[in-house]
């Protein structure tokens, strides 16, 4: 699968989002890879707040509810979808369909370990 990343540049110095960027990589369904980023904050161990974004945001959606949740004793985790932010994004479009992210996050939530979790879904971050 052909797939574009955007630099990491682009996200320097960017207004309340202080997280550090945190990545693991899931099948992309052609025998490669496919990166997806994510914030972790919070103790661990702690109950999951995990946050999805729908389109067209990706995890700075969240930057403020973030640091609320963890104050509050929340581990919260806010992948930015396959295709968004900066995880990578597939070149075509074919290669986006509702049963691969849900695949994706899917790989994503076992990989991260999300036990007990609060999900936070909007639009349609929600991924069934």
């Amino acid at each position: 699968m052909e797939k574009l990343r955007t630099p990491e540049a682009r996200f320097a110095d960017l207004p309340g989002y202080p997280f550090a960027p945190r990545y693991l990589e899931v099948a992309d369904f052609e025998g490669g890879r496919l990166r997806v980023h994510y914030v972790d904050e919070g103790p661990r161990g702690a109950i999951c707040a995990v946050l999805f974004h729908g389109e067209p945001t990706w995890s700075y959606l969240y930057r403020k509810m973030i640091p609320g949740l963890v104050a509050r004793g929340y581990r919260v985790l806010a992948p930015d979808l396959v295709g968004f932010g900066r995880s990578d994004k597939p070149a075509a479009k074919a290669d986006y369909t509702y049963p691969r992210h849900v695949a994706w996050m899917r790989e994503w939530l076992l990989a991260v370990d999300a036990r007990d979790a609060v999900l936070f879904g909007q639009d349609w971050g929600s991924l069934g």
